[in-house]
């Protein structure tokens, strides 16, 4: 089941609320009466879990990351002094 963030813009009573998709939108506020209670955009959150998922698309590769020194190279601060 979801959880919608909903917020009341005429208090500023903030909520994290769980139901289902079909359940009706929200739009009194709990804390103040106000019908001015709704929905916030926000970033869903995701949990990969099993096996295959981690070990094949999100496992870091042992690779150690290339340090940057100024003489080295690898970065726009090379050989600027």
């Amino acid at each position: 089941m979801p959880i919608y963030a909903y917020k009341c813009s005429s208090c500023g009573h903030a909520e994290d609320v769980m139901q289902k998709i079909s359940d009706a939108v929200l739009t009194t506020c709990p804390k103040c009466g106000a019908e001015t209670f709704g929905k916030q955009l926000t970033s869903a959150g995701i949990a990969l879990k099993g096996s295959g998922y981690y070990a094949t698309d999100f496992k870091n590769s042992g690779a150690k990351p290339q340090s940057c020194s100024a003489e080295g190279g690898c970065c726009p601060c090379a050989g600027s002094n």
